[in-house]
């Protein structure tokens, strides 16, 4: 009975290389549109293939990574282990990491499929393809549909993985010779990235994971054994290697799984290697940033054709058809001349955890640095006592800031809107000041900051006397700015504040006029200042303002 099944088989595998071979020619003194199926290995190949200890119809295994873009063929070699042949990098993919669900998604199948003769299409419009098999035993047990989904040429994707036309060539060639030499099926195994701890620390999050996990023991079995892992569904997930106890037992893909065993070393060593690996992703994971779920670029292109998109007369594996659309583009761009730069850069590299803690704190402002020319300040040796030298008057201009921080915070301290008189001199700051003057400031030509924000009134709460009104003095009217008319000043009563106010005093309403103050205006003066043009001896800066004590405006 096995002899003629074996038979059977047999037929059809040469039926479907039959039909490969007959695609090759059409009747007439040319050759067909499937002479390209039948066309030889390259030299180069063949010398390839036998530095690396291998046969020219030796069996393939083929593996898909999306992230990285590239497409591997694997070969058995001679003692019986298979080894990598050659790396492709892949022209287009569609969708996003993760597998396909549904008709119209535009993802790329990830997952073990199987591919026999009768899915290799000598005919394609996209050159040469073979078909994915999608859906295969695990998509059908979840209900997953689509149909169609190839390896194919013409750089061109919806849903398939797309070389150029020569690299699907060499492919097809690679699995027509394995299928002649005596190779049933190849199987083809498609991830979402190359399977590292790193990247699967970067993923962590994405939805897809457990079915990655799940995918990643096949992985690890064929790297460790150097064998395609024999792949079964059931319980509607895969299993790697699996015999039944009972040999009448049989996998279903939706049932429950029968008892079964595995190769002892291998599952040994896969379970040794998922330990580490589990370990290794535990300790990568606090500093690795996460990896976005979905790009919205729809899929991805290997940076050798994107370079050579911007420069058209760099080398690339295979030729490019006149428009190619890279990723996250909604339209294509010519390949005969190059393209905005922009518009095909690559992504940055992953932050790290650092850089991406600078980055999370990058909108907090830094303050300009001071140009190398610009004129210091006179520093300020008291703040909240008196300055020890009469100051010489201030110009009087009309505030930019018009009820500003500036003028506000001088009316809560109780400035008036009149410029404040100079301050007498003193010989020592009081001990109760917050910070002691060892020596007076030089004369100034300009008023000194704390005059100039209306803090000189603060000295007397820290129980500093009150000082002498100074002789009026003339105002002088700058020549770019005009002044308006002048208010009539209010009288300005004059009182000899207690050597220690109490701290109570502080508490009193910002609106009731302290006796500690110089300047209280009156009512009246209150409300006329309201109407008023808002004066201080500077321009305020621009920022918020004090409405109310306690509350701010913009």
């Amino acid at each position: 009975m096995r002899s003629g099944l074996a038979a059977r088989w047999r037929g059809a595998l040469l039926a479907g290389v039959a039909a490969l071979a007959l695609a090759a020619c059409n009747g007439g003194s040319g050759p067909g549109p499937g002479a390209k199926a039948m066309k030889p290995l390259s030299p180069e190949m063949v010398s390839l293939i036998e530095s690396k200890g291998m046969t020219k119809d030796s069996p393939i295994v083929v593996r898909i990574f999306k992230e990285e873009s590239e497409l591997e063929v694997w070969k058995e070699t001679r003692n019986g282990e298979y080894a990598l042949l050659k790396t492709y990098p892949i022209c287009r993919w569609s969708g996003e990491l993760g597998p396909k669900v549904k008709e119209g998604d535009r993802q790329a199948p990830e997952g073990f499929y199987t591919i026999t003769p009768g899915q290799m299409n000598p005919n394609s419009n996209y050159y040469l393809a073979f078909n994915m098999g999608f859906p295969n035993a695990y998509d059908k047990a979840w209900g997953r549909t689509g149909a169609n989904l190839m390896v194919h040429g013409d750089c061109s994707s919806s849903g398939c993985y797309a070389m150029t036309d020569e690299q699907v060539q060499e492919i097809f060639a690679l699995g027509r010779d394995s299928f002649l030499g005596g190779q049933r099926s190849f199987q083809v195994q498609a991830y979402p990235f190359h399977m590292t701890a790193s990247n699967m620390a970067r993923h962590r999050n994405n939805p897809s994971m457990p079915f990655w996990r799940m995918i990643k023991e096949g992985h690890d079995a064929f790297e460790i054994a150097k064998a395609p892992p024999k792949v079964d569904v059931c319980e509607k997930r895969y299993v790697f290697n699996a015999t039944p106890t009972d040999p009448t037992q049989k996998f279903n893909p939706s049932g429950p799984c029968p008892e079964f065993t595995q190769p002892e070393d291998i599952q040994q060593q896969v379970a040794a290697r998922k330990a580490a690996d589990t370990a290794r992703i535990a300790a990568l994971s606090p500093m690795t940033p996460v990896a976005p779920v979905r790009t919205g670029k729809d899929g991805g292109m290997n940076q050798v054709f994107l370079a050579k998109l911007q420069n058209p007369k760099l080398k690339a594996p295979g030729s490019l058809p006149p428009v190619v659309k890279p990723p996250g583009l909604d339209y294509g761009v010519a390949t005969n001349e190059p393209a905005p730069a922009e518009l095909l850069a690559p992504d940055s590299a992953t932050p790290s955890a650092t850089e991406s803690v600078a980055l999370a704190s990058a909108n907090v402002p830094m303050p300009m640095p001071r140009p190398a020319g610009a004129p210091r300040a006179q520093p300020e040796t008291v703040l909240f006592a008196n300055n020890s030298a009469p100051a010489a008057p201030a110009t009087r201009v009309a505030s930019i800031d018009s009820g500003g921080f500036l003028s506000g915070v001088t009316k809560f301290f109780g400035g008036g809107d009149e410029p404040a008189a100079a301050p007498a001199p003193s010989a020592t700051a009081p001990s109760s000041a917050p910070v002691a003057s060892s020596a007076a400031p030089a004369p100034s030509a300009s008023p000194s900051l704390s005059s100039r924000l209306g803090l000189s009134s603060l000295g007397k709460w820290f129980g500093q006397g009150e000082p002498e009104p100074a002789a009026p003095v003339a105002m002088a009217t700058p020549a770019a700015v005009p002044v308006p008319p002048t208010r009539p000043a209010a009288p300005k009563p004059q009182a000899t504040a207690p050597a220690a106010t109490p701290r109570a005093a502080a508490a009193q309403p910002a609106s009731q006029p302290a006796a500690s103050q110089s300047v209280a205006p009156a009512p009246q003066a209150a409300a006329a200042q309201a109407s008023d043009a808002q004066w201080i001896e500077t321009p305020s800066l621009p920022g918020a303002t004090i409405v109310t004590p306690g509350t701010f405006g913009q």
